[in-house]
């Protein structure tokens, strides 16, 4: 059976003493430490002499150079997947290396000596510090890499507990299996959501219905993401009743309208490609290029014609009308 971990399995005990490293002060690492801070633990930022280490220090940190971490008994490495394996950090075997992302431990980018953990927010980087500030926490994936000092999990638990990652429950993975999971919502569901979305609008298109209702229809009312937000909280049976009659026929009578199309081979093979490591390679090749691929298929799919569209629609309707 999976394993879950709560508050109540996670003692606070397991980090008195111990040295704290944030290295990057990014999305995740700025939200991790103002957790960390807030729930009591002392907490190093160990960054480049940037624009972070600048708004570290304007939060109230001191500051270090990253390859300080080394000296650490915790560091916690949040920053992006491509640039881990570049970091001057030489862990000690009594030491516990966390990271956010399973990616680099999965795909033999990153293998830093001593306990290896992994604490990986099912939630964007900025919401990490909103949740917890809420009270509310937030879903986590957790898990144990390597364990010479017999402390991994206690440890990783604490800190997981500490950024507020416990208070929903916290399911248990490996790298690997977080890894392939994270890509596989980017690389399989999400692309595979775009083309149901475009037909979809060509469809409303079609019978004259204008490209700012299908958009409202989408995402822009709210509409849907509050649909998502009561199937989180109340389950798929209990929203049901808050749509009419009418419309729970229509969904219901539909289904299997789509069942001709077998996207199973193709989310197959693209999720194959993915766990055995062949995008891990990709995304090296892209990233030693300079992303010069990745910045033509932002021109091509979110270049400046698209975004002057967006805010020309959502400047007429839909939340940003309330600032007006």
């Amino acid at each position: 059976m999976t394993k879950i971990y709560y508050e109540s399995d996670a003692d606070s005990a397991q980090l008195e003493g111990e040295s704290l490293a944030i290295v990057g002060y990014g999305n995740q690492g700025r939200s991790w430490a103002l957790n960390l801070r807030d729930s009591g633990l002392p907490v190093q930022v160990c960054v480049r002499a940037d624009a972070t280490r600048e708004r570290a220090q304007s939060d109230g940190f001191d500051t270090l150079d990253v390859e300080s971490a080394s000296d650490m008994d915790i560091a916690c490495i949040l920053v992006p997947d491509d640039v881990i394996s570049r970091l001057d950090i030489q862990r000690p075997n009594d030491g516990l290396t966390i990271v956010a992302s399973g990616y680099s431990l999965a795909f033999n980018r990153y293998q830093p000596g001593g306990d290896v953990g992994l604490v990986a927010p099912r939630m964007l980087g900025p919401e990490v510090r909103l949740c917890y500030q809420e009270g509310t926490g937030f879903v986590t994936a957790v898990g144990v890499e390597r364990d010479g000092t017999g402390r991994a999990l206690a440890r990783v638990l604490a800190i997981a507990q500490a950024i507020g990652g416990l208070r929903q429950g916290a399911i248990e993975l490996s790298a690997h299996q977080e890894a392939v999971l994270d890509l596989s919502v980017e690389q399989v569901l999400s692309p595979a959501l775009t083309h149901v979305n475009g037909a979809f609008v060509q469809a409303m298109l079609s019978q004259g219905i204008p490209i700012e209702a299908v958009l409202l229809e989408l995402f822009l009312s709210g509409e849907v993401e509050r649909n998502y937000r009561l199937l989180r909280e109340e389950g798929f049976v209990a929203q049901l009743d808050y749509h009419s009659p009418t419309s729970q026929y229509g969904q219901l009578s539909r289904r299997g309208s789509f069942d001709s199309l077998d996207f199973a081979p193709i989310m197959a093979r693209l999720v194959d490609h993915i766990a055995s490591g062949c995008f891990a390679d990709e995304w090296d090749e892209e990233s030693e290029a300079e992303y010069q691929r990745l910045r033509a298929l932002r021109e091509q799919h979110a270049g400046p014609d698209i975004k002057a569209f967006e805010e020309s629609v959502r400047s007429r309707i839909g939340p940003a009308v309330l600032k007006d």
